[in-house]
């Protein structure tokens, strides 16, 4: 036994891992970011926990609701669980494999026994079975490592699938505070359209204006009905798509404050770009992805090695079940066994080379989510920047037209102005505030996109914290 019990710690001592260790690829990221702010090497939006992010009360308990009842988020919660599950399973690999078996012939003659003590099909016998494959070529290390890999990918994948679900229920509530606005402006505008309509009556059987001038202002009464109409299906189609993101059937959505009375943060620097390849789920993601197909390339080519493995029987049989225990019935047999694969070794080969080709898509994969990382961070902040700006030029286009409009109508009333004059003016104001609440719109979901496309990155302690204080 102290012999076996040497032989193998020495095969185990000399025993390697095959194929290639992993290790992360080498790719080149800038010092800052392109449309940075100066300061934006400062702490990242990206730190804030989404509850100090966004203020609205309405609109974090829609997010705490999502987070519990997605059915997106749910399954990609089962989907670590199953993978948890196989990483044990790969981890019991390392021990040896056990196994009993037993017998109770009940019919058939039993009176011929050439091997007594030995289990046959007709004979009463306990036997077990132990199988111990010694991993010399790292085979199970290997399929240890992948296992893990893919566990902490489906945890990435969870962390994205929480991102992307904050992001997007925020996105859709503010859609839908913009719509919220868009339908009241409509309404308000329609209100108005129908005083003017009601005057070009009045001084159409004057004869004060034309039926042409009559029904130019009917026209644009038409469209500002047409428009509220409009705005009212999207509201609430809006409301069904948030509705399935909460995880529940279609409903009505509780609203906060209003599009315009949302609270921004100051400032929103986006931090280092290097902090981006750990803070971003689906890097992360493929990079763990990655991990696991390098560590599959070493499990095929330790395939392609002979096995060695302990393997032994022991047990009881006889064929009357009262002598079952007596000293004659024991048998037991124990000793090394090889396995070495002979006309499918060729099969085994073709095997790593489509483990070294997955390998080599999941490195175009772990690049290409960097590249597409940085564009997506590019984009948000260049929004960020020129949105304030269009706001405020919005903000003054409104007001001007707003004045244009009271002189217009002073002077259609007081006979010093034509219909177009009127017409033009409250055609422009209803336009330009439709823009501007889009562009408000645009300014808070420029925030949000920016924050995902930074990674989110609270940590998994600030959101447990928050569960608990919740």
């Amino acid at each position: 036994m102290r012999k076996v019990a040497a032989l193998m710690s020495t095969v185990l001592l000399m025993s390697c891992a095959m194929g290639p260790d992993y290790e992360r690829p080498k790719m080149t990221t800038p010092e800052a970011f392109r449309m940075a702010d100066e300061g934006g090497a400062a702490t990242s939006i990206a730190n804030l926990p989404w509850w100090e992010l966004l203020k609205d009360e309405e609109l974090q308990k829609l997010i705490r609701i999502a987070l519990e009842e997605n059915k997106d988020l749910q399954r990609a919660v089962a989907s670590v669980e199953e993978f948890q599950a196989r990483l044990f399973i790969s981890r019991t690999d390392y021990a040896p494999q056990m196994s009993a078996t037993a017998n109770a012939p009940s019919f058939g003659r039993k009176s011929i026994f050439l091997f007594p003590g030995f289990p046959n099909p007709f004979n009463y016998y306990l036997q077990g079975n132990l199988s111990w494959e010694l991993d010399i070529w790292g085979r199970i290390r290997r399929s240890n490592e992948a296992a893990r890999g893919e566990l902490l990918a489906r945890e990435e994948g969870r962390r994205a699938v929480i991102l992307q679900l904050v992001g997007g229920v925020a996105e859709a509530y503010f859609d839908l505070l913009q719509f919220d606005m868009q339908l009241d402006i409509a309404r308000r505008t329609l209100k108005s359209w129908e005083e003017s309509v009601r005057i070009a009556q009045a001084r159409l059987r004057q004869g004060v204006i034309s039926k042409l001038d009559a029904d130019q202002f009917e026209a644009e009464r038409a469209n500002a009905a047409a428009r509220a109409a409009e705005f009212e299906r999207q509201m609430v189609q809006k409301e069904n798509q948030l509705s399935v993101l909460l995880g529940r059937v279609p409903h009505q959505i509780p609203r906060g404050r209003s599009l315009t009375e949302q609270v921004l943060p100051p400032a929103v620097p986006p931090g280092l770009p290097s902090e981006l390849l750990q803070r971003r789920p689906d890097i992360v993601q493929a990079e763990q992805t990655l991990a696991a197909a390098t560590a599959r390339i070493g499990m095929a080519k330790a395939d392609r090695f002979p096995k060695l493995s302990i393997t032994g029987l022991l047990g009881v049989a006889s064929p009357h079940l009262s002598r079952l225990v007596a000293d004659e019935t024991a048998f037991g047999v124990a000793g090394p066994s090889v396995t070495a694969p002979l006309l499918n070794a060729q099969i085994l080969g073709f095997q790593q080379e489509a483990n070294e080709a997955q390998a080599r898509q999941a490195v175009a994969q772990y690049e290409q989510s960097i590249l597409v990382a940085f564009r997506e961070v590019e984009d948000a902040l260049v929004a960020v920047r020129t949105v304030r700006e269009q706001r405020e030029a919005q903000v003054q286009q409104v007001e001007a037209l707003r004045s244009a409009l009271r002189l217009a109508t002073i002077r259609y009333k007081g006979g010093l102005a034509n219909y177009l004059d009127v017409l033009i003016a409250q055609r422009n104001l209803f336009e330009a505030e439709l823009a501007l609440t889009g562009t408000h719109r645009l300014h808070l979901v420029s925030i949000v996109q920016l924050y995902k496309a930074l990674g989110g990155g609270w940590s998994p302690d600030m959101e447990k914290r928050e569960n608990v204080k919740g």
